[in-house]
């Protein structure tokens, strides 16, 4: 007998998280993707709060690929953790494309992972600094370059949040995926 979408049963999907969800779909994904190509990856969080290491986390087998995050919420913290540069932060203020991308090289090479993620943007909502609720900034950096989204998302606080966690997770996927594999950090599996 089959169970959900064709497959044998006791293979209908991932698994649930420990609080009986099933983990974001991008999240399981990437985590595959990186356990099979031996990579690691490293998160910094503005505007998620959290949310795409917790995603990452809410997948069973997480501990094999995830090196940490880190939430720099304030905008001097993204300097002084993330080694951001003061005065772009002084110019363009925290929510920028080159914030995101800086944010992501950080993050990687202070957590000595493979591929680097980040966000940043105004949740809502209202707008800040000039910026409308909704705009948002993600990058996925490697050590062959970075790539980084501008998005525009519509919907509460709650809907940018998810949708930016979202939209990290699926640029991370497609750039594992053209990764060569094999990353110089590999670390010995913990306990977690």
């Amino acid at each position: 007998m089959s169970g959900a979408a064709g497959l044998p049963d006791g293979a209908a999907g991932p698994a649930p998280a420990d609080d009986g969800r099933a983990p974001v779909p991008e999240a399981a994904a990437l985590v595959a993707t990186l356990t099979r190509r031996g990579l690691t990856v490293a998160v910094a969080e503005s505007l998620t709060g959290g949310g795409v290491t917790a995603a990452l986390v809410d997948v069973p087998g997480a501990s094999r690929v995830l090196r940490g995050g880190v939430v720099a919420y304030a905008t001097e913290l993204k300097a002084s953790l993330l080694g951001v540069d003061a005065d772009l932060l002084g110019r363009a203020g925290p929510v920028h494309p080159e914030v995101a991308a800086q944010m992501a090289r950080g993050v990687r090479s202070r957590l000595g992972a493979d591929l680097g993620l980040a966000t940043t943007g105004v949740a809502g909502p209202g707008g800040q600094d000039g910026h409308p609720a909704g705009e948002v900034h993600i990058a996925v950096d490697t050590a062959g370059g970075t790539r980084v989204e501008s998005l525009r998302l519509d919907g509460d606080r709650s809907a940018v949040r998810t949708g930016a966690t979202r939209a990290v997770l699926a640029c991370a996927l497609a750039v594992a995926e053209d990764h060569p594999g094999e990353g110089n950090t590999r670390v010995p599996h913990r306990v977690g």
